[in-house]
């Protein structure tokens, strides 16, 4: 199954803290756990990725990776009005990828009472790589529609 991506919600660009990752191996697998921050320019929001964003990646020992980075954003609306967008972004790469771009499943929730009907359903799709610039760029689209193979 291949899913569309439609128009472009927003952008990120993520700014890691290499001093202060932390990362841990046991007999079940591996834990690397990736603090951020950064910026967010769109139409509906535009502020920064507050830095206590967490990127936490766990390879298993089949070597399945799931990434789930959860982080807030905080800003203003399109309306101009102070709000707070909480994001969870999820992925899983299997044999060592890491497609550039990588594909993920976000999920938003959000205090701005005009983002809440267009930010509160399932039906966005994230694509994360890092650039030439040295940020890591997350654009998030909307899904148009499902295509079966």
């Amino acid at each position: 199954m291949e899913i569309k991506k439609g128009k472009l919600v927003m952008e990120l660009l993520v700014e890691t803290y290499p001093d202060r990752i932390v990362e841990m191996d046991s007999e079940l697998g591996h834990v690397k756990m990736i603090p951020f921050g950064g910026t967010v320019q769109s139409d509906l929001f535009n502020g920064i990725i507050e830095p206590c964003g967490v990127d936490t990646q766990v390879t298993n020992q089949a070597g399945v990776r799931h990434m789930s980075a959860r982080y807030m954003l905080t800003g203003k609306d399109s309306d101009g009005q102070d709000c707070h967008i909480y994001l969870e972004n999820n992925a899983y790469f299997t044999n060592g990828e890491r497609p550039k771009p990588w594909i993920s499943a976000p999920a938003f929730i959000t205090d701005s009472a005009k983002l809440v009907p267009y930010l509160h359903r399932n039906q966005f799709i994230g694509e994360g790589m890092r650039e030439e610039d040295g940020y890591l760029h997350i654009r998030y689209y909307e899904i148009l529609h499902e295509v079966k193979a």
